[in-house]
């Protein structure tokens, strides 16, 4: 463990026990968030692979679309 995370944790001990589950719920929740978005983007880099390789095809065939944008 850290001295940082053994600092907070040892801070913690001192608040009342339904703040320390609150305090535990949140870094509980944030930990699963980024698994979740870690395996989102794992999970993801085949397909936007496939999706870059599908755009360089059709740019060196000549079938580029091109995005204006209105200035004003």
């Amino acid at each position: 463990m850290t001295l940082l995370l053994d600092k907070a944790f040892s801070e913690a001990t001192k608040l009342p026990e339904e703040r320390q589950n609150h305090l535990a719920q949140i870094i509980l929740d944030v930990m699963a968030d980024d698994e979740h978005w870690d395996g989102l983007f794992a999970d993801s880099q085949d397909i936007l692979a496939n999706m870059a390789n599908e755009a360089i095809a059709e740019y060196n065939v000549g079938e580029k679309k091109t995005c204006s944008l209105e200035t004003r």
